[in-house]
């Protein structure tokens, strides 16, 4: 505490006095700005004399100028600062040896009547009066600082005069200040801002030690208290620690025990999705199978018609021989793509993601032209992937089917599919897009979560686009993303090439 209370007083005491040099120096510039504008209205009420003295009747122009200068030489604004009224009669605007006479100057009265000099320098070695002219000829006034004789005194002080042009009779027309004198201000100004500030410190430094003690004093009266405290707190650390030692000691037990329901859980998991994938195999199969079945019962009613009607020759029975031969190999080629689509493969293996695509067309088109829904397809054929194909395929069929049943359970009028892929820095990108409606779920990415579906009950498990999400993001270090489109959803599946 005490150290802290000695940083703050430090650093306040530091900032006052930053704060006072900040205020002491805009007094100053404050200031001086002030007496300049003094200075300036000084002159500016002079020359209002001389032009109510210039209006008088009857008088010639030597008359009123004599009048103005013996005015003139009457007039102090402050007698205890020496700020008098001085004239130049300007001879040569372009300055010289003889640029000017001196009318009145009651401080040098040994000068008055004299041609003077802008050649002239004051001690510091500035030619002052060359300045102030060459200000007079540009803007008609000026403001100039140099070292002159103090009125009343032979010492040389420097000081700030205002000279102003009154072009009626070419007379330059000035009046100045002693800077010593406005330092005399300023040095009064700085010992009352240094006195107050001390006091403000002395009394915020008071006020600190005085909240120190009662720090000091309070903890001392509560100190027992506190100790007290920390004594229970102690015993119920203990306690809890004497329950943490208890907890380590069954903690294994209860670890592998929950790991061993995990493992379980994980195992009915994917149970459950091979229960899913042969229940779709199935279905797939009985749409595939459902036209050529119609088409061998057709054959075989047409023979078992002809037989009866003993119009069954071997010309007939050779044809619908064929027929039947032709469609029992399609039913049997349609086994072996559901065969191959479903055998596990754990090797990666490069393939052509047309043919990919083809596949599992195959699989799922006859309940696609069942429901009426067009597929669009528009992928390149020499693209090619280097991955898990059966994987790739099932994220595929899962993907494609969960359109196909959103746009039947929507009631789609011209139900689409639009499947398109593109190359980028190493990654394929296929896109699956449906006109359903898009997704009504927020956030989007609940529809990967375990168990979620937004079909009505017995229609949906939720775990085809959670197992789908695995495969892409962990088994093929890609991203499986899902967003809205204006008239439906579109799946991303970016997989490194």
């Amino acid at each position: 505490m005490i150290t802290m209370i000695s940083l703050i007083s430090y650093f306040y005491v530091k900032n006052a006095y930053s704060d006072f040099e900040i205020e002491l120096n805009k007094f100053v510039n404050d200031y001086y700005s002030h007496q300049k504008a003094l200075l300036k209205k000084e002159i500016n009420v002079v020359i209002d004399i001389i032009n109510y003295n210039a209006t008088k009747s009857g008088n010639s122009d030597k008359e009123i100028k004599d009048e103005t200068i013996r005015l003139l030489n009457n007039i102090s604004f402050e007698s205890t600062r020496g700020n008098y009224i001085f004239v130049y009669e300007i001879m040569d605007m372009n300055g010289g040896d003889k640029f000017a006479k001196l009318l009145v100057n009651a401080n040098r009265l040994d000068l008055v009547g004299t041609v003077i000099s802008t050649n002239y320098k004051d001690e510091n070695g500035k030619k002052f009066r060359e300045a102030f002219l060459r200000d007079i000829k540009e803007r008609g006034e000026s403001f100039t600082q140099y070292a002159y004789q103090k009125y009343s005194s032979t010492e040389v002080m420097q000081k700030l005069s205002y000279f102003k042009l009154y072009p009626t009779w070419n007379w330059v027309i000035a009046v100045g200040v002693y800077t010593d004198d406005i330092e005399k201000d300023i040095a009064a100004k700085k010992d009352d801002l240094k006195r107050r500030v001390k006091t403000q410190i002395t009394q915020t430094v008071f006020l600190f030690i005085l909240f120190l003690s009662i720090g000091i004093v309070l903890t001392i009266l509560l100190s027992e208290r506190i100790d007290d405290f920390f004594k229970e707190y102690r015993k119920a650390v203990k306690a809890k620690s004497d329950a943490l030692i208890e907890l380590n000691e069954t903690l294994e037990k209860r670890v592998s025990e929950e790991l061993e329901r995990n493992r379980e859980q994980e195992q009915l998991l994917v149970q459950k999705s091979r229960l899913i994938a042969l229940g779709e195999m199935i279905s797939n199969i009985a749409h595939q199978w459902r036209q050529p079945l119609s088409e061998l019962s057709s054959i075989f009613m047409n023979i078992k018609f002809k037989h009866g009607m003993d119009k069954l020759d071997k010309d007939t029975m050779d044809k619908k021989s064929k027929e039947a031969e032709i469609v029992l190999d399609y039913m049997s080629h349609t086994i072996d793509d559901f065969r191959n689509f479903f055998m596990p493969k754990k090797d990666r293996e490069e393939f052509y993601l047309h043919d990919a695509i083809k596949s599992v067309m195959t699989i799922i088109s006859s309940a696609l032209d069942y429901n009426n829904i067009k597929v669009e397809t528009e992928i390149n054929k020499n693209l090619k992937l280097n991955t898990f194909i059966n994987e790739y395929e099932q994220v595929l069929l899962n993907i494609i089917s969960n359109a196909k049943d959103v746009l039947i359970q929507n009631k789609i009028e011209n139900p689409i599919i639009k499947i398109y892929a593109e190359e980028q820095e190493g990654f394929v990108i296929l896109y699956i897009e449906d006109n359903g409606g898009g997704i009504k779920v927020n956030p989007k990415s609940k529809i990967f979560e375990p168990y979620f579906t937004t079909k009505g009950d017995g229609d949906g498990t939720g775990i085809g686009l959670y197992m789908s999400k695995i495969i892409v993001d962990k088994n093929m270090k890609g991203k499986l993303r899902v967003r809205n489109t204006t008239d439906g959803a579109k799946f991303v599946i970016i997989v490194p090439k």
